[in-house]
């Protein structure tokens, strides 16, 4: 007897796969412990582990992650060149950097590498968890009272006028008035629906101009927005 073709009510209420999540950190207890914490959440999977940068590259390859949650500082290749490597080519995984940004002066360049979020080990487990999933669904995110420090890092080291300052801001040359109102509140840390508020216009509409800037400017996600907000003088480390 032939078996029945799969219905596609079943295979719509079927649960979704899980997130499948590589961890890289050169310290094996904190590698435990996020596997641990990541095992009691039935929508995320870790699938494998690494203790540093070249063994990220390596296993990223084998293993396709959807998400590579990833320290910075480690022995050999670091975060920010791992990061560099594995998302260069297509249907590259997101990366979630995951560091103590207190002793960390490299998360700017971890981002502009291409990472898509930044969290800090002592955020709460929910929040890490969180950022996990908010990264593995194609957002980007940046651990609240974070953003203001990483931009003024940037500002110190960027150029304040210049050459290097008027290239920054042709990216931005092209793009609407109301769009550029828009990224400068992405620069600021504003959600779609803030942003919506302070326009006064739809959350809809909203989410709109951000889908035209991610066209316009060629960013990947809003981190890549906030980036080109600053790089542009959009937003100053004051506001």
């Amino acid at each position: 007897m032939s078996q029945a073709a799969p219905s596609p009510y079943d295979a719509a209420s079927a649960s979704p796969a899980p997130v499948r999540v590589l961890l890289v950190d050169d310290q094996p207890l904190v590698r435990s412990g996020l596997r641990v914490l990541i095992a009691d959440s039935p929508d995320l999977r870790v699938v494998g582990e690494a203790g540093s940068g070249a063994e990220a590259v390596r296993l990223t390859a084998e293993l396709g992650p959807d998400v590579v949650v990833m320290d910075i500082r480690m022995p050999g290749m670091d975060g920010i060149e791992a990061t560099r490597r594995v998302t260069a080519g297509p249907g590259a995984p997101r990366v979630l950097v995951l560091t103590t940004f207190d002793e960390d002066e490299h998360v700017y360049g971890a981002l502009r590498a291409g990472a898509s979020g930044f969290a800090v080990k002592d955020m709460a487990v929910e929040d890490i968890l969180a950022a996990i999933r908010v990264v593995a669904g194609g957002d980007a995110l940046i651990a609240p009272g974070v953003t203001r420090r990483l931009i003024a890092d940037f500002v110190r080291a960027a150029p304040a006028s210049g050459p290097e300052r008027e290239r920054a801001a042709q990216p931005v040359a092209g793009i609407t008035d109301r769009e550029r109102e828009v990224l400068t509140l992405v620069g600021r840390g504003r959600s779609n629906t803030e942003i919506a508020e302070e326009l006064y216009i739809s959350v809809a509409t909203a989410k709109a101009h951000v889908a035209r800037l991610f066209s316009k400017l060629g960013a990947r996600d809003r981190v890549q927005l906030v980036i080109l907000a600053y790089e542009a003088g959009l937003v100053s480390a004051t506001g």
